[in-house]
């Protein structure tokens, strides 16, 4: 494989688990959960949330497959869900109630456990993050080494998370709720192509585009 055909893969990966990961779109979740936290705990507050998301991640990468595999389902059954809800998930952030105002209702229950729930799960580490994790590291295709740079990009993206939850502060006037919310929605169409990709190479890996006529 040409090396910038590598490039190009790792790019797209790297594209494909920021969206999911959305840190902009987890931003209005931590300054709720945050509202009623002495400002020199933030730093605590922000840490603790990303090292449980990226553990919960983390997690899906190395044994979500043999999860799969142990229940005898195929990959590529999964992956044709995977892309279906992922498409599911990205209606959601076009056209439904905006990511972070539905996980800043949730937080008003015990803004205490925000750090884990809802900032930790699910607005960083989101159903969304954890069925792209498992779709671009099959086990039986994927190279170690592939699927070590996958974790290595997710360490990034979880790193640029962590970033934006410390300048949270200064960031809030520029972008404010409206500022994420759109962002947020921009990334969703972008990931309702990603969705619909997934979906046709789940297809691919069972079979079924090859059944189709030609020119369908």
């Amino acid at each position: 494989m040409p090396e910038w055909l590598n490039w190009a893969e790792l790019a797209r990966e790297f594209i494909t688990i920021l969206v999911v990961v959305d840190p902009i779109g987890s931003l209005p979740v931590f300054y709720f959960a945050t509202a009623r936290v002495p400002r020199h705990l933030h730093i605590k507050f922000a840490i603790r949330a990303v090292l449980i998301a990226t553990i919960v991640l983390l997690l899906f990468l190395v044994a979500g497959q043999l999860l799969l595999e142990s229940l005898g389902l195929r990959f590529g059954s999964f992956q044709v869900a995977g892309g279906i809800i992922l498409f599911l998930f990205a209606m959601t952030m076009i056209f439904g109630e905006a990511k972070s105002d539905r996980e800043i209702k949730e937080a008003e229950r015990d803004y205490l456990s925000g750090a884990v729930f809802p900032l930790a799960m699910p607005s960083i580490a989101s159903p969304g993050a954890m069925l792209a994790i498992v779709v671009l590291t099959d086990n039986h295709e994927t190279p170690i080494a592939e699927q070590a740079a996958t974790g290595v990009l997710l360490l990034v993206v979880m790193a640029i998370t962590l970033l934006l939850l410390l300048l949270a502060a200064k960031l809030k006037p520029l972008l404010g709720n409206t500022g994420a919310n759109v962002v947020s929605r921009v990334m969703g169409i972008v990931l309702a192509t990603i969705a619909v990709d997934a979906v046709l190479g789940g297809f691919q890996d069972l079979g079924l585009l090859e059944l189709l006529p030609p020119g369908s």
